[in-house]
């Protein structure tokens, strides 16, 4: 299985959100950036407005008090120049005369005056100094708020004369007012549209998922062997040419038509090659049969030269092991067509010490090993078969290893009820088998290599035999190597000895 680099699977974390998250994202992300900017938009304009509406009130109010105001520089203080005038709340006056000094006055929410203290009163008067005659100025006075304030001069002498403003209390109010409104109506529109938005784009998606579970249901069945009908398809309403998802989907069926197609194809040519095989695997076998006859019949006549009898010594061994490789094609043939298996209760631990016990007559060179339980473990299957999936494992590590190799067989059993296995390993301690090979090692025809110091030359179909009757008994062989290290693994449905 084909892993990507680091750095690239690094560089697809962020792309794992799927499309209903990036659109519902996208749509929110878009629409907040609309609603902030016209919130904020929407709050300088009404700010702007509320100011003008403050200074026009100041004006108004500035114009009311009357233009003169040497009056108050002469006749007292601040608080009853104030006395004089209909104040209306928030109105502010400040007066700076030579006689009375500076005093300052404010009308509270009761029409009542209050003095203002001489920080306040010194805190206008400071942001006053910089501002042009006529203009207005915004000062903040800790407990009071905010005012907008107008210097006054003294009409006699044009001098500097105090100032005069009206509380910003009541547009503030109203400014917050219209924020909450703004923020609540924003946040209410958003959750609306986040449900609408979600809605729309989950029926708009329905389709898309529709067609990754079918072909996420194709994806699970068995392809590679075997009759292989594909009945998964996108219905016919998801699969409009006229909209993007139905091209899809259209697309899909279409791709699983020339796959179903393909197979079966492939199933027809593979019968045919299997059919061809068995006939003439078994076609084969009678005139092997005479070739060998002949040959050792021949080979009885004592006038032969020494020549001819090598030749038909040379025509006999060839011809065994053609007919060894002939019987082991049809073995294969008949497998794959599901026959050539007897089934019987067998003892996998008295198979396996059989079979050690005989490789050991055959290779006495060799360190061979037995580990099976005292407890017989059964499996359904057929004996001759799997004895020859052992010999065949345990002849293959005497073959291709040098002298002197441990060799242990050993048999174990997992699961419990109907999961339980019989698990059958085969060790040897020669040379390994390369990672390439590995990959390889149970197809038909495929021979060991060098580094596992081939004696004899074989017809590669040992293995691939081997496969065929472990999966013909619904299990799985599979081989771990490394050097000085080699493990075959054979997994078989085991019935347990005492249910």
């Amino acid at each position: 299985m084909s892993r990507r680099p680091p750095h690239e699977a690094g560089a697809h974390h962020g792309s794992r959100m799927s499309l209903q998250s990036r659109l519902m994202v996208t749509v929110f992300t878009i629409v907040a950036g609309i609603l902030l900017v016209v919130s904020l938009v929407t709050g300088v304009l009404l700010s702007n407005v509320l100011d003008d509406q403050v200074d026009n009130r100041v004006d108004q109010a500035f114009k009311n008090l009357g233009a003169d105001f040497g009056i108050g520089l002469v006749d007292g203080s601040a608080a009853m120049q104030l006395r004089g005038v209909q104040a209306s709340p928030g109105m502010l006056l400040v007066i700076d005369s030579p006689y009375t000094g500076t005093t300052g006055a404010v009308v509270g929410s009761d029409y009542a005056r209050h003095a203002l203290s001489e920080v306040q009163v010194e805190r206008i008067l400071e942001a006053t100094e910089a501002v042009s005659e006529g203009g207005l100025t915004t000062v903040t006075l800790p407990g009071l708020g905010s005012f907008r304030v107008v210097a006054l001069r003294n009409t006699a002498s044009d001098e500097a004369a105090g100032a005069f403003g009206m509380s910003t209390a009541t547009e503030s109010a109203t400014l917050k007012q219209m924020v909450w409104a703004i923020g609540l109506a924003t946040m209410g529109g958003m959750l609306l549209l986040g449900v609408a938005t979600s809605g729309v784009i989950r029926q708009g998606l329905r389709p898309l998922r529709d067609i990754a579970a079918t072909a996420a249901r194709v994806s699970q069945q068995k392809l590679d062997e075997g009759d292989v009908s594909i009945t998964e398809r996108v219905p016919i309403e998801q699969a409009d040419p006229m909209t993007e998802v139905g091209q899809v989907g259209a697309s899909l069926n279409t791709l699983l038509d020339h796959v179903e197609d393909s197979l079966a194809v492939r199933q027809r040519n593979e019968e045919a090659m299997q059919r061809f095989v068995a006939d003439a695997s078994h076609e084969l076998r009678t005139p092997l049969a005479s070739i060998r006859g002949y040959s050792e019949l021949s080979l009885r006549d004592t006038s032969l030269s020494e020549t001819s009898r090598q030749s038909l010594q040379r025509i006999e061994a060839q011809s065994q092991r053609m007919t060894g490789l002939v019987e082991d094609l049809l073995l294969l043939a008949r497998l794959d067509e599901g026959h050539e298996l007897v089934y019987d209760m067998v003892d996998v631990n008295q198979l396996v010490l059989d079979a050690v016990a005989d490789q050991a007559m055959a290779g006495m060179e060799y360190d061979w090993g037995a580990d099976v339980d005292e407890d017989p473990v059964f499996v359904a299957g057929d004996r001759a078969r799997l004895t020859q999936v052992i010999t065949n494992l345990l002849a293959n590590a005497r073959t291709h290893t040098p002298e002197g190799t441990e060799v242990t067989a050993s048999v174990r059993q997992e699961g419990e009820g109907s999961s339980t296995r019989a698990v059958i390993t085969v060790h040897d301690t020669g040379p390994g088998i390369s990672e390439e090979l590995q990959k390889r090692l149970f197809t038909r025809f495929v021979r060991a290599d060098a580094s596992r110091a081939r004696k004899t030359g074989g017809s590669g179909l040992g293995l691939s035999i081997a496969r065929a009757i472990v999966e013909a008994h619904h299990g799985e062989i599979r081989v771990e190597s490394r050097p000085g290290d080699t493990t075959f693994t054979v997994v078989l449905p085991a019935k347990p000895a005492h249910p």
